[in-house]
């Protein structure tokens, strides 16, 4: 790897940014000044220091983020806010990306990475990874309508949807509050299979995806670092 761009994933700034650092005599690479930008390095064995303080590169980022109503699962938009602009100046890079998406006004779990073979796993229609929902629901749920998801008899864009599972966690003459879980990811999913047994959808949260869980303390819009466990728990 060239320094430059060692220097730019360590977060000293951008390529033209690091360049300059280099040229001041400000990056060591195992005890010795460094003055040229295209020094090939190894990042597991060689040793940079920025004004005397070690330099560690990472590769690869892994958020779990609560995205809020009204902000796009995007990486730019020219009209909304997007995912993206929740997150700060410091952990900000220009290669993260949201794993699929929520429609803008869905909350919930989505992660963001740099990694695509993992985001490539995990959107997979081969792997089935489940995702499960809370959705509140205009009118009532039904055992029948939890049939129509079991027998994966619903047709979207002339397509059978996989078998789903819907749980009525509570109902009333009016609303019905659910958690369904899919195996696959197709436009407006949820949405449109709860429309397709004669109801309408008024709130969706995602609260799983595979076996990571949307923590109870992680506010809306907030996001933090995966952990070991809950990584592994993707990668397994």
């Amino acid at each position: 790897m060239r320094l430059d761009k060692f220097l730019a994933e360590a977060g000293l700034g951008s390529r033209k940014e690091v360049k300059q650092l280099i040229k001041k005599g400000q990056i060591s690479v195992n005890q010795q000044i460094e003055r040229t930008d295209k020094k090939q390095i190894d990042p597991e064995k060689d040793i940079v220091d920025y004004q005397g303080e070690k330099l560690h590169y990472q590769e690869f980022y892994y958020y779990l983020l609560h995205k809020p109503a009204g902000v796009v699962s995007a990486t730019e938009d020219t009209r909304d806010r997007t995912v993206m602009d929740l997150f700060s100046p410091a952990d900000y890079r220009s290669d993260l990306f949201p794993v699929g998406r929520l429609d803008k006004d869905t909350e919930g779990l989505l992660l963001i990475t740099n990694d695509g073979k993992l985001a490539h796993e995990l959107l997979s229609p081969r792997k089935h990874v489940e995702k499960e929902y809370f959705a509140e629901v205009l009118g009532v749920m039904t055992a029948e309508d939890q049939d129509r998801f079991r027998s994966g008899e619903i047709t979207l864009d002339g397509e059978l949807t996989l078998p789903a599972e819907l749980f009525i966690d509570e109902a009333d003459k009016e609303m019905s509050k659910v958690r369904i879980i899919l195996h696959e990811g197709k436009f407006h999913q949820v949405k449109r299979m709860v429309k397709a047994c004669g109801k309408e959808v008024t709130y969706l949260k995602r609260i799983r995806m595979g076996k990571v869980a949307l923590p109870e303390e992680l506010a809306k819009g907030k996001y933090r670092s995966l952990t070991e466990d809950e990584l592994r728990a993707l990668k397994g």
